[in-house]
C-alpha cells in the first residue's frame, strides 16, 4: 500500500508539474468527451485554485493530510446534519501511516524550481 500511495503521489507531481501531453492524449482517446485542452484547463484550474496541491502539502506532500482538519470537516458535517455526533468513529476512517513523509515535494521542486 505505501508504494502505490507514494507512486501516485509522484504521479501526480509528475502530472501536474511535468510533460503530461501523453496523458492528456489518452485521456482523451479513452474518453472522448474530455479533448486534450479540457484536460489542461483543468490542471490549470487545480493548480489555480491549490486543489491538489497547496498548504501542507508543499512540506509534506501531496496527499498530505491531518486529523484536526478531518475532526473539524466532521464536526462541520454534524452542525449541517449530514451525521449524528459520535455517529462516525474518526480513527476508523482516516490514517496518516502513507502520506505526510514528503513524499514528490522533491519531484515538484525539480519540475518547477520551487
Amino acid at each position: 500500500m505505501r508504494k502505490f500511495v507514494e507512486a501516485s503521489i509522484i504521479g501526480w507531481n509528475n502530472y501536474l508539474y511535468g510533460d503530461n501531453k501523453a496523458a492528456n492524449e489518452m485521456i482523451a482517446k479513452i474518453n472522448p468527451d474530455s479533448p486534450v485542452a479540457a484536460s489542461q484547463g483543468s490542471i490549470d484550474l487545480m493548480k489555480k485554485m491549490g486543489i491538489v496541491d497547496s498548504g501542507e502539502s508543499l512540506t509534506k506532500g501531496i496527499g498530505a493530510m491531518d486529523e484536526a482538519r478531518v475532526k473539524d470537516f466532521y464536526d462541520k458535517m454534524v452542525k449541517a446534519g449530514l451525521y449524528k455526533a459520535g455517529e462516525v468513529d474518526l480513527s476508523k476512517v482516516v490514517t496518516t501511516q502513507f502520506v505526510n513523509k514528503g513524499v514528490g515535494v522533491d519531484v515538484r521542486k525539480k519540475l518547477t524550481g520551487k
